[in-house]
């Protein structure tokens, strides 16, 4: 499959990286279960979704392009401090939906993208005349596929557990203080181990 990213311009396997990347990329899946954690309303769940979306879009389409870099030793620590923050920003508001959510989304999203255009910069995209519009459409659509399936398969499961306000008073303050702990275990290996 590497032979036909670096060389096609195949929608298929740049889809399929896309998806796949978001699968593994467990700290874009622990940074969306911060965020899913305290929707309670479908229009606040669109919001944030399309927020993230936009972000890492626009952010994806600027770097692969070149037009802007950040090394992933810059970026790399950043994705860990917007998991911390998410998990803090839950404990803090008290399991309700933080009031500018959507804007400290989107600005989160952009650090997100560049960590997304690392995949795309490393395999040539764009460069010393490969395709660049197509693997860059098919790669975002599979990332975007990917965050909706994981939330199909979240959100439900989130769903079926508000029901009980156990998990309001103590399922969500656990939880949220674990992707807090996690983001701040990763931005320490991030700065430290480099």
């Amino acid at each position: 499959m590497f032979a036909a990213l670096t060389t096609g311009t195949s929608f298929e396997p740049f889809f399929r990286l896309g998806f796949e990347h978001i699968f593994t990329g467990y700290d874009h899946l622990l940074f969306l279960l911060g965020l899913l954690l305290v929707c309670t309303r479908w229009r606040a769940l669109g919001v944030i979704v399309t927020c993230f979306t936009v972000g890492h879009s626009l952010t994806l389409v600027l770097a692969t392009l070149g037009w802007v870099n950040l090394p992933p030793g810059v970026t790399e620590p950043l994705i860990a401090l917007t998991i911390l923050w998410v998990g803090l920003e839950n404990i803090w508001w008290g399991n309700a939906e933080p009031a500018g959510r959507w804007a400290v989304t989107l600005l989160f999203g952009v650090v997100h993208g560049f960590g997304f255009a690392t995949v795309l910069r490393d395999l040539g995209v764009g460069t010393e005349g490969r395709p660049l519009l197509v693997p860059l459409f098919a790669f975002n659509l599979g990332v975007e596929c990917g965050q909706l399936m994981f939330a199909a398969i979240v959100l439900p499961l989130l769903l079926w557990l508000r029901r009980s306000p156990w998990f309001w008073k103590r399922g969500v303050p656990i939880l949220s203080g674990a992707v807090a702990s996690t983001g701040l275990y990763w931005l320490l290996e991030r700065v430290l181990l480099g």
